[in-house]
This record gives C-alpha cells, structure tokens and sequence, in this order.
C-alpha cells in the first residue's frame, strides 16, 4: 500500500516525528523516511531510533516507549496527510471492471491499512490486509500465499505490485511475477537488485501488464 496505492510518506514522517519530538528526540527529514519504512512498524521504531542516537545509542525499552506514543498517534487519525496518486484509483477502477481480484498486503498494522484503503478506493478490493498476529511480515510469503488461498488462484497468476525491495522478495518467494514501481519510496536500481520483473513509471501501465497476461 505505502508508496503504491497510497502515498502515506508525510503522513509516516509526521506521527513519527511529533512521538520523537514528544519523547525528547530530534526529528527526521521527511524524505529520509524513504529508506526507514517498509518493514513494518517495529523495524521504522528501530531505524528511526538508530538515526537520532546512533545504532548503539539506544535499548529496547527507549523504541517502546516511542511506539506507543506513535501507535497512539497513527492508529487516532491514520488518514491524515495521505494522498492519492494520479492515475492510481482510475487504473483500479478499469482492474476491477475487467474481472480482476483485486488485494492489498502491508506490514502497516491491519487497522491502519484498512482505513487508509477504504478512505481512498472504498471497496474496490476483493481483501486488505496489514499486519497481523501469527502471519509472517513481509518479505516472508506467508501473508501473499493466505491471500491466493483465499481468492481461491494459484500464486502464478498474481501480478504482485510494490515499491521496495521487501515487496519484491515478497512476490518472488511467494511465485508471483513482480511488478516494481517508480512513483514510490525507492528506485529502480533497488528494484531490479531485487528480482522485478517488470518496472513501470505510471498507474496506467498496470493494466498493460494485466490485459497482456490474460491473453
């Protein structure tokens, strides 16, 4: 979702940086934000943490102590900040009307995303799932592999989209054709470092890749 669907970087980079504020760090740059999430929230706690006080400058106790101010911010107004991309909710819409199952799989807590899903695209998706208890964080397969069990296709008719090197590994492992984008968190040496199979720049082009491998 992050960096796909949604673009959620300055909302991230704000709960983050008012909870780092509130516990007496100094803030991160916005757009360095890039390269601290994707991994979920626990691991965001812990590069965010590594940034303002060095990797050893810091325990356990100190990341949960900022997480719960950040949960406790995020989770009260997770819409907040969050833009569309252009072209992203059309290209939906046309992957819908053409048949498409349509899923979503963050390591953002599950609440969080599908609230930001739903306050952009409604109900256009057939399942949304952020992290869960007991199902593996990306880049594990594990949370891809429920969804393919749940939508009842086999994993080598996914096109599994994402942003960052986690969702390639992410697709990859679970045996979906990944598709990298360019309008994200990272760039496209990442992306093909890590098993992209197509690169795109714009929403639209989606629904090329898509309408190709249905023939």
């Amino acid at each position: 979702m992050d960096g796909t669907l949604a673009n959620t970087l300055a909302s991230i980079a704000y709960f983050a940086n008012t909870a780092l504020q509130k516990c007496g760090y100094e803030t991160i740059a916005v757009d360095k934000y890039r390269y601290l999430v994707g991994n979920g929230a626990d691991r965001l706690l812990h590069n965010m943490l590594a940034t303002v006080c060095g990797a050893g400058g810091y325990g356990e106790e100190d990341v949960q102590r900022v997480r719960k101010v950040y949960d406790e911010l995020y989770e009260g107004n997770p819409t907040y900040l969050v833009t569309n991309y252009p072209g992203m909710r059309e290209t939906v819409e046309k992957l819908k009307a053409a048949g498409l199952k349509l899923a979503v799989l963050s390591n953002k807590p599950h609440n969080c995303t599908t609230a930001i899903v739903e306050s952009i695209y409604g109900k256009l998706f057939d399942c949304c799932y952020g992290q869960r208890p007991k199902v593996a964080r990306k880049p594990s397969p594990d949370g891809a592999l429920l969804i393919a069990d749940e939508l009842q296709i086999e994993p080598k008719d996914f096109l599994y989209i994402g942003d960052t090197n986690t969702d390639m590994k992410t697709g990859a492992a679970a045996g979906m054709d990944t598709v990298g984008v360019l309008w994200g968190f990272r760039d496209e040496k990442e992306l093909r470092e890590n098993q992209a199979k197509f690169i795109i720049q714009r929403p639209e082009q989606i629904y090329g890749i898509a309408a190709s491998s249905m023939r």
